[in-house]
């Protein structure tokens, strides 16, 4: 019985990894303030069209870990100047937290075809980014 579930559980840990390599993006929200991930959140991602307008590609919601694993299909030429926003405002309403910020926006730059990862840690007052991996 043991070796029969061990299989299932490389089975299942080899399908989720490999959808995660169908994606060239993901996204991840820490609550540094509880150490816990933030679920829920809308997050919108938008590409830069030219140096003044912004182009919606795609909407998610985090999952009950904060993660949101599979932005920009791989295969396509995703390079560009990318934003995200990070609709924060409802997470801290639902939490009976007032926060300074309602939303907040994240512009990064893909210039390859690798995996780009760009969380945030976030507290009502304040937050951090960074390219994960």
């Amino acid at each position: 019985m043991k070796k029969i579930v061990t299989i299932a559980m490389i089975l299942v840990s080899s399908f989720i990894f490999s959808q995660a390599k169908d994606f060239q993006l993901s996204s991840h929200i820490l609550d540094i303030g509880t150490g816990q991930p933030a679920p829920g959140v809308m997050v919108k991602l938008e590409k830069m069209k030219d140096s003044k307008t912004w182009v919606y590609v795609d909407e998610k919601k985090t999952d009950t870990n904060g993660r949101i694993a599979d932005f920009l299909k791989t295969g396509k030429d995703n390079k560009g100047i990318y934003r995200l926003t990070f609709m924060v405002a409802d997470y801290f309403k639902a939490k009976e937290t007032s926060s300074f910020y309602p939303f907040i926006e994240v512009v990064f730059q893909i210039e390859d075809q690798n995996h780009y990862h760009v969380p945030i840690t976030l507290s009502p007052f304040g937050y951090s980014t960074y390219r994960g991996n």
